[in-house]
């Protein structure tokens, strides 16, 4: 089946009638199938098949929301069997392409993808700037996949191949490509583009063939050190499990190993987030200009964990505003 065919198919089966009414479950709580995709967005799974190691996995995709209070459109996702990416077109928002676009990796401690707050709210901002985006939901390391660990990985290395493969298709220019990750999302957006562009899975279609390349990256609020005292042990526990040993966890501590070959990088944190605490971002911008790599870093003073594009005066600075200031400065 192919890939227009694969996402008619999905739509279909993931978008409920427009009158479904959402019911607000606790966050911990997951529902699946109550969730309508928002107007605008259209969602197509990343492999023509089943994801790669899935012999042995037996969990269920599960849909519910972020908060009890969150509605219909800031869901989540847990036990991701079917990685997908949902597109937002600049034209679904009123404005016209700047021929960039960007693809967008939510947070969510690696156990859930939150797809709503990080992945289609920000969309519509950046594809108001003109950015086609595109939002991945993404395979969850402990959910018994080969992979294990390295099965985000495989999704996001796909994911970028893919993006690039659309863009005659969707008019924007695949080498102005830029990947925005949110906490563990941030460490998953920073693993795809920070370390020597090495594939993790076997080649399956032409897709493939594009490079595993963007042009700029954004790490907002990121998860980075798998070690030390300003760990996220949520995180860290769902990829690497409760006794990774110091080796494993410094392998996976993406401040260690940064390619010469990394993109310009913005990153954004707010100074009073005790979930993860800004010396993850402070450490990455150390390790990027031990490489001389160019990037920039905002440090707000409040804003907490996971701020995304709440209002203000809860919200810090407007770091969309800065980003695209960035990436515009850096060609994208």
């Amino acid at each position: 089946m192919n890939l227009i065919d694969r996402r008619a198919l999905l739509a279909g089966t993931m978008v409920t009638a427009a009158t479904a009414v959402a019911v607000p479950v606790a966050a911990q709580t997951m529902v699946k199938g109550h969730f309508p995709l928002p107007q605008g967005f259209e969602r197509f799974p990343i492999w023509p098949g089943k994801a790669p190691g899935s012999d042995h996995v037996t969990v269920q995709e599960e849909e519910g929301l972020r908060r009890p209070d969150s509605g219909p459109d800031d869901g989540v996702f847990a036990h991701v069997t079917t990685p997908t990416l949902t597109l937002l077109r600049p034209e679904s928002v009123g404005a016209r392409s700047n021929g960039a676009a960007i693809l967008l990796i939510p947070g969510g401690g690696y156990s859930r993808v939150a797809i709503g707050h990080e992945g289609y709210n920000v969309s519509r901002r950046l594809a108001a700037a003109g950015y086609v985006c595109f939002s991945l939901l993404y395979r969850l390391p402990a959910d018994g996949w080969a992979a294990g660990a390295e099965a985000p990985l495989q999704d996001a290395q796909r994911a970028l191949r893919l993006v690039r493969s659309l863009a005659a298709r969707e008019k924007f220019d695949a080498n102005r490509v830029g990947v925005m990750g949110f906490s563990a999302g941030g460490h998953l957006a920073a693993w795809l583009t920070s370390r020597p562009p090495v594939p993790v899975y076997q080649d399956v279609d032409a897709a493939d063939r594009e490079p595993i390349r963007a042009a700029v990256a954004a790490y907002i609020y990121p998860v980075i050190q798998m070690e030390g005292d300003f760990v996220h042990q949520g995180s860290r526990t769902q990829l690497l499990g409760a006794d990774a040993s110091p080796e494993r966890m410094r392998a996976y501590s993406l401040d260690q190993n940064v390619s010469v070959d990394t993109p310009p990088v913005f990153l954004a944190h707010a100074l009073d987030d005790t979930a993860v605490p800004p010396e993850n971002s402070l450490a990455m911008l150390a390790a990027l200009r031990a490489r001389r790599i160019a990037s920039e870093c905002h440090l707000f003073e409040n804003g907490g964990h996971g701020f995304g594009l709440i209002s203000a005066p809860a919200a810090p600075a407007p770091w969309p505003d800065l980003f695209i200031a960035f990436a515009r400065r850096h060609g994208v």
